[in-house]
């Protein structure tokens, strides 16, 4: 059972130059709250990160994916801020740290 678990838990690239910009931009205090959301989806399962009510995993229908990817979705990473991120295997890809709502689905 426990190496069900591990085979399915949440893999983290946090490789995106748009990302790594955004995060590093943001005052301490959010930064924090970021990293506490990041070390969150490392101890959990792709099941877990679908249906935590905190998280919000939503697919971004405004936005089309690009080539070999499936969909675009968000996260709520602080209370304030959602990311862009896919799943690609058990790895979520995240794109960047949207500055409101709006901007993460690609309203502004």
């Amino acid at each position: 059972m426990a190496e069900d678990r591990n085979k399915n838990t949440v893999l983290l690239d946090l490789n995106n130059e748009v990302f790594q910009e955004n995060w590093l931009d943001l005052d301490k205090g959010e930064r924090d709250r970021v990293t506490n959301t990041l070390r969150k989806l490392r101890q959990l399962t792709w099941d877990q990160v679908y249906r935590d009510q905190g998280l919000k995993w939503e697919k971004v229908v405004s936005i089309e994916p690009p080539k070999g990817i499936d969909a675009i979705y968000t996260l709520r990473i602080t209370q304030a801020r959602r990311a862009t991120a896919y799943r690609d295997g058990n790895f979520i890809r995240l794109l960047s740290i949207a500055p409101d709502h709006d901007a993460a689905y690609g309203k502004k």
